[in-house]
């Protein structure tokens, strides 16, 4: 059975630092991603405040695990890494 990766979604604006951390800790690992800049896409800020029930960015999605910050190892532990 291959090991597949989850699908990784990213809720970020380009001034926040802790998103800029969590990219790169996606491209260092070969992490596919989808990031959605809640800044300027107002349909997808509010996808992520009904998701997530707030306004802090990064919000992190993996598989359909929901991680508000960047938790390193708890993402790291959701990717298998």
């Amino acid at each position: 059975m291959p090991n597949t990766m989850p699908a990784v979604t990213i809720y970020s604006t380009p001034t926040c630092h802790f998103c800029h951390m969590a990219k790169d800790f996606f491209t260092k690992n070969g992490i596919v991603y989808t990031e959605y800049n809640v800044a300027s896409d107002l349909e997808k800020r509010k996808e992520m405040v009904e998701k997530s029930g707030q306004l802090g960015v990064p919000v992190i999605i993996i598989g359909d695990e929901l991680t508000v910050g960047f938790n390193q190892p708890k993402i790291a532990g959701l990717l298998g890494l």
